[in-house]
């Protein structure tokens, strides 16, 4: 199959109802290093890259409420920063660029993905015409 390893995505194929942050973005902790109480952070196994990991909420209505919340994998030489929140919003309205999934099977048996990630930013246009936007950049 030719078909290997991450899969690319856009923007608004995986955020059509936008995402927002929830949480504050922390490094990945490699289980396999880490030892001892010695802390070592990830990699990600085809960069190099360290990764950090953000919580963020679905915009879709449609979703229940233990669906809305997932963690995003940042892949970052530095600590990557949240856009500023915006007025009257009690959460942080977040576009993503350079994304990519990974299908696995969880522990429960059911089919979930890993989403990677290699930008995050401030959302300046509704999600949908950002992910239009997303998807000409990726292809650059």
């Amino acid at each position: 199959m030719a078909l290997q390893g991450p899969i690319p995505v856009t923007f608004a194929m995986v955020f059509p109802h936008g995402y927002y942050v929830v949480g504050e973005v922390e490094p990945v902790k490699d289980f396999d290093a880490s030892s001892n109480g010695r802390f070592v952070q990830a990699r990600d196994k085809q960069t190099g890259e360290l990764v950090w990991q953000v919580a963020v909420m679905d915009g879709d209505p449609t979703l229940k409420p233990a669906q809305k919340t997932v963690a995003v994998k940042i892949l970052a030489p530095v600590h990557p920063v949240p856009p500023q929140p915006m007025p009257g919003l009690p959460f942080t309205p977040v576009a993503f660029d350079g994304i990519t999934v990974t299908p696995y099977v969880n522990a429960t048996g059911r089919l979930a993905y890993s989403i990677k990630v290699r930008e995050m930013h401030a959302l300046t246009q509704p999600a949908q015409a950002a992910g239009k936007a997303s998807a000409g950049k990726d292809a650059a």
